[in-house]
């Protein structure tokens, strides 16, 4: 059997396309990703945890200062979220 590479699109859509995880990140990581002028009035510190949430595809679609924001944000645009450790 061959192995099938799926499109993001596809992966995301498998199974349960509203499925989201919630996983903590570092600052550090977030800093990293995001461009200077996007970070401008923030004072952030980079060894602080921030709770990232992600489509299935691994995309991450916001960051919240903590774990029950991040859920609760999910909840509220009707995804269903899941921890990730």
């Amino acid at each position: 059997m061959t192995p099938q590479l799926l499109t993001k699109e596809a992966f995301a859509a498998l199974g349960a396309p509203d499925l989201v995880y919630v996983r903590p990140v570092t600052a550090a990581e977030i800093i990293a990703d995001t461009p200077v002028a996007a970070l401008q009035g923030f004072s952030i510190s980079p060894e602080q945890t921030l709770y990232a949430v992600h489509r299935a595809d691994g995309e991450r679609l916001a960051v919240l200062g903590d774990r029950d924001s991040a859920m609760a944000a999910a909840l509220a645009h009707e995804l269903a979220p899941v921890s990730v450790h």
